[in-house]
């Protein structure tokens, strides 16, 4: 079994135990131990501007009391219980660093009710080392829909003029777990238009049918070495034109994940990035979301 945990944000929210629950069927499927940590909100002493991790200096902790009570039940899982002081948005990222994986609801106690994201699941998806899972509150609406197969489905993202490996493979490692269907969306900019030499934009002599080919044959190029890695998994490329993160929440209805790459840092922008495509499917999916990490640069 691997040492490396599954982590879970807990906060006594009805959204951190929807994330519990994701989390210790994750933990489960992955044979690894569950960590439930539950950061309070700056010590006593601690200042906003300040990083502050410290232990609780009270004996109990009533959110994770209340957590060892919901699992109380659950054999069969190595189960530990971390209690911390400081800022959830900064400590909850470094948690990442020696995690195969980090859960969290979409809203915690915090903020305001009307916001789709937290502000701690987003410094969570933005910058933690580890791929990050944001479960999100159930109903949420998904107007359009794509045509699926039957039985369970994992959906990721691809970007043909940029794809991550490091988002491929885990979309297809999590697609393995489940026994479930990969399903690609691909989406290109359509309708193409350019500039013409009076100033204004006219559309494009280039065929879309063309181009729907054209990033077909690219996303199935790039799938290639994963599809070796993992034989028993069947994927399918959806090359779609128009927003790629609409098309990603359409085909969110009913996935059992939808999985999504964070920016890599640029030489000027070397901060932290999640992109456009990314938060928007953050705040708009409705199945939970998996936000990788990009892979390492090539020296």
């Amino acid at each position: 079994m691997s040492t490396a945990p599954v982590i879970a944000a807990a906060d006594g929210s009805d959204d951190s135990l929807r994330a519990l629950d994701w989390a210790v069927a994750e933990a489960r499927q992955r044979d690894a131990p569950l960590r439930v940590v539950h950061v309070r909100q700056y010590a006593p002493w601690g200042q906003p501007d300040v990083l502050v991790a410290a232990e609780p200096d009270e004996g109990g902790d009533p959110v994770l009391d209340e957590v060892r009570d919901r699992l109380r039940t659950t054999a069969g899982l190595t189960v530990e219980y971390v209690a911390l002081e400081g800022a959830p948005s900064a400590l909850l990222p470094e948690l990442g660093a020696d995690a195969q994986l980090l859960v969290l609801g979409s809203r915690g106690r915090g903020g305001f009710a009307s916001l789709l994201l937290g502000s701690n699941g987003m410094a969570a998806a933005r910058d933690a080392a580890c791929p990050v899972v944001v479960v999100p509150r159930p109903g949420r609406e998904v107007r359009e829909e794509l045509p699926t197969e039957p039985g369970p489905r994992v959906v990721v993202g691809m970007d043909v003029d940029s794809p991550d490996d490091a988002t491929l493979a885990f979309a297809f490692a999590e697609a393995a777990r489940r026994g479930a269907r990969l399903q690609v969306i691909a989406a290109y900019p359509w309708p193409v238009q350019s500039w013409a030499a009076a100033g204004g934009l006219v559309p494009s002599a280039v065929d879309q049918h063309e181009v729907e080919q054209e990033t077909r044959t690219l996303a199935e190029g790039f799938l290639d070495p994963h599809l070796k890695d993992h034989p028993n998994v069947a994927a399918d490329v959806l090359a779609l034109p128009g927003d790629a993160a609409g098309r990603l929440v359409a085909a969110s209805k009913d996935a059992a994940l939808v999985v999504v790459g964070r920016h890599r840092r640029r030489l000027l922008a070397p901060a932290r990035m999640m992109g456009s495509v990314t938060h928007a499917v953050l705040l708009h999916a409705a199945a939970p979301i998996a936000v990788v990490p990009p892979s390492p640069p090539q020296e």
